[in-house]
């Protein structure tokens, strides 16, 4: 079962028609006169209309790229060098896509400032706070649709409109929920990539309102209104136009469908396998995708035990990317960074195929915790504020060093058993994930986390000594 829409859909039936077709009808070049360029001009113009209807704008201000991320890259530069009389100030939220952080990343390096906009427990940002940030030189400002980790939806509505209060061009990342759901309103740009709604790889959109003022980054070309060079892969185009127009007519009637299939698995999920934590809004949120970490589980084994169980479905934990850092997006929500699935249910899961995953999950999950030789019981109720005692004594010594996460919050939930109710316990470690995921491990085992300090307080000789006192039984 392929459940990684969120990586990138199947090939929609109808792109694969509409592919086959232009392939012998909109092969020639659309900007030549003769009858063969003429007719591949006619199908781009349909195929930039159809685009343009269902993502709410004008045909005129839509323009085809070679993926969702040149179109967010060549978005963010286009608008900043066009708002650089305004000033150099660009806000966004912490839990946008890469493609984002990286020209955030070149824009400060080139001597603009950057402002990132924090998000809560749930992955959303507070519109008022994001509000705060903007300034009198604030050239842009980008806010996703929805997050591509963990579903949650923002409010890009409310953000608009205080934007559009103080005069801020709004950049939406709609990657993940064109095609889907609506196209939040108030948008200044719009971003979208076809192959996550069905569409084939390399087409990406970008939408560029009437009135922004906006400046390729690029060198001059006539193609795609001036802001995207290159030649145009028409065939590609049609198809995903047509895959477009068929996922948003079918969306209504799956979408209604795959979310109580997820809400199957978001309940279900905490109740078969222990120490669980669904993460994301529980109500705002796309309707087709769920994401939980697993305590004590190395994401990557237990993504490779669902794969040879049949299903397919992605991770942002650290252990799965090839960077070996934690994932952006749980990092800035604060919640477990390993032992991380998500789950993206493309259109036509059966209610079976789920029902088999929460049949296998519990299993594996066990399998892959069995040689930790860890007790799993039920989180335990925390001690009242009287009933707690001070912390104080002496302090038990985790030392973690050299090991990769989940390993320290391993060896911490197998110490702390030890350790009298107000005992300390210091886990030394130098993995980055462990700033994350102890703190992370005593909210979801009812333990208080005390704190940083340097590891050589407790003997290391390098990292952080994370302080853990036990308040629970």
């Amino acid at each position: 079962m392929y459940f990684d829409v969120a990586s990138t859909a199947p090939l929609h039936p109808v792109a694969r028609q509409a592919l086959t077709a232009a392939l012998d009808e909109g092969w020639a070049d659309p900007a030549r006169l003769y009858r063969s360029g003429r007719q591949a001009r006619m199908l781009l113009d349909a195929a930039r209309e159809t685009v343009a209807a269902v993502l709410g704008a004008r045909p005129d201000e839509v323009s085809f790229t070679a993926s969702g991320t040149q179109a967010v890259q060549l978005g963010l530069l286009g608008a900043l060098s066009g708002n650089r009389r305004r000033g150099g100030h660009l806000v966004h939220s912490a839990v946008e896509h890469s493609s984002v952080l990286h020209v955030a990343e070149r824009h400060e390096a080139s001597g603009g400032e950057v402002s990132v906009a924090p998000v809560d427990r749930s992955g959303r940002v507070d519109p008022t706070a994001f509000g705060a940030l903007l300034r009198p030189d604030t050239a842009l400002a980008a806010l996703q649709s929805a997050n591509h980790e963990v579903g949650t939806v923002q409010p890009v509505g409310e953000v608009a409109a205080l934007c559009a209060d103080a005069g801020v061009p709004l950049l939406v990342d709609a990657a993940q929920s064109a095609g889907r759901v609506d196209v939040p309103a108030g948008w200044s740009l719009l971003t979208a990539s076809a192959h996550k709604w069905g569409g084939p790889p390399g087409v990406g959109v970008l939408a560029v309102r009437k009135g922004v003022r906006y400046a390729s980054p690029l060198p001059a070309d006539e193609r795609e209104g001036g802001r995207v060079p290159g030649y145009v892969n028409v065939p590609a185009i049609v198809a995903a136009a047509a895959s477009l127009r068929a996922v948003r007519a079918e969306a209504d009637r799956e979408n209604a469908r795959l979310h109580a299939l997820v809400e199957r698995i978001r309940a279900r999920v905490p109740q078969l396998v222990p120490e669980v934590e669904v993460v994301g809004d529980p109500v705002r949120r796309l309707p087709h995708l769920v994401t939980f970490s697993c305590l004590y589980v190395d994401g990557e084994v237990l993504l490779t035990e669902l794969d040879r169980a049949g299903f397919a479905v992605s991770s942002g934990s650290s252990c799965t990317s090839s960077t070996l850092t934690p994932s952006h997006v749980l990092a800035a929500m604060g919640v477990l960074t390993e032992g991380n699935v998500r789950v993206s249910l493309p259109y036509g899961t059966a209610k079976a195929d789920v029902e088999r995953f929460l049949a296998v999950l519990p299993e594996l999950v066990a399998g892959v915790r069995a040689p930790l030789g860890l007790d799993l019981p039920g989180p335990a109720a925390p001690a009242s504020a009287a009933e707690r005692p001070a912390a104080g004594g002496p302090v038990t010594v985790v030392d973690a060093l050299g090991r990769r996460c989940p390993l320290p919050v391993i060896e911490l939930a197998k110490r702390i058993g030890g350790v009298p109710v107000g005992g300390t316990v210091a886990v030394l470690a130098d993995d980055e994930a462990a700033r994350l995921d102890i703190p992370a491990w005593c909210e979801m085992r009812g333990q208080e986390y005390a704190g940083e300090v340097p590891a050589a307080e407790y003997g290391g000789d390098r990292g952080s000594a994370y302080l853990v006192v036990r308040r629970t039984t």
